[in-house]
Formats: structure tokens, C-alpha cells, sequence
């Protein structure tokens, strides 16, 4: 099975559970296994949130935007979430942030919820692109299957 769909989505913190629920629901539909479905939501609600924080300026030429895509092909989930934003002047730190932090959490949660994720400049255009997947488990009962 493959399904995928992308967003188009204003950088306002409301857009974040939308994202989100749209997810869940997708997973749900396909009969993702919920422990699987909550870890990439929590993830994917991680990298709006960035995206929605530091995804744009107000400058010339941004945008006041950013993009989810979700694809569940075969056994995998790959989410991505893209802005135009600037970007890392350097990597980001892959090192976890003090439990007492306010900011610089996203990034580790994403990775410790993932199995693999890239972090990078958005190719030709500037901005980030955050890219994360996950394999899949499955439910027993699909409601896709049974519809």
C-alpha cells in the first residue's frame, strides 16, 4: 500500500495539530499500530513547531509558509517538513539539551522517535528541510482493509 499527501501551511501555531490529526488519521485509516502512529505525530508535531519558530523571515523573497509531505510506502513512513527559513549557519547539535531547557529539545526528540532523520539546507532555494522515517508496525484489523 502507498499513500501520500502534502500540505501548504501558514507559519501560525494552529497549523501544528492539523498536521498532526491529518497524520494520526491517515495512519489510522491504513492500520498503522497506534504506539507507531503516536511516536512519527509527536515527531512531526516537533519539526512544525521549528518549522512555525524559525522557518521564515519577513524579509524579501520568504515565505510566510512551510510544507509538510507524509508518504507510508510499504513498510515505511517518511515525513518531511520543508520552510524558507534561514536555515543553519552550522549543524545543528546532535547532543541532547539539558532537561531544564525551554528551546533545542525538537531536533533529539525527533531523532530518538525516528529510525533515521536528515537535517539540511532546502536544495536551491534556502530554508531547512527536516526528513524523518519510521518503520512501520501494522494493527491486525486495518479499517482500510475491511472497508
Amino acid at each position: 500500500m502507498s499513500i501520500w499527501w502534502s500540505l501548504h501551511l501558514r507559519r501560525e501555531a494552529a497549523s501544528v495539530p492539523l498536521a498532526r490529526r491529518l497524520l494520526i488519521g491517515t495512519m489510522e485509516t491504513a492500520g498503522v499500530d497506534p504506539d507507531i502512529s503516536y511516536d512519527l505525530s509527536v515527531a512531526l508535531s516537533e519539526a512544525c513547531a521549528n518549522a512555525v519558530e524559525h522557518g521564515g523571515d519577513t524579509g524579501p523573497g520568504t515565505s510566510e509558509a512551510y510544507r509538510v509531505t507524509a508518504y507510508l510506502d510499504g513498510e515505511t513512513c517518511r515525513i518531511e517538513v520543508s520552510d524558507s527559513g534561514p536555515g543553519f549557519a552550522r549543524p545543528p547539535d546532535p547532543r541532547p539539551a539539558r532537561p531544564d531547557a525551554e528551546h533545542g529539545r525538537g531536533l533529539c526528540l525527533i531523532r530518538e522517535l525516528a529510525d533515521h532523520v536528515h537535517v539540511g539546507a532546502r536544495p536551491g532555494r534556502g530554508g531547512t528541510v527536516v526528513s524523518f522515517d519510521k518503520i512501520l508496525k501494522w494493527k491486525k484489523d486495518p479499517s482500510l482493509l475491511t472497508a
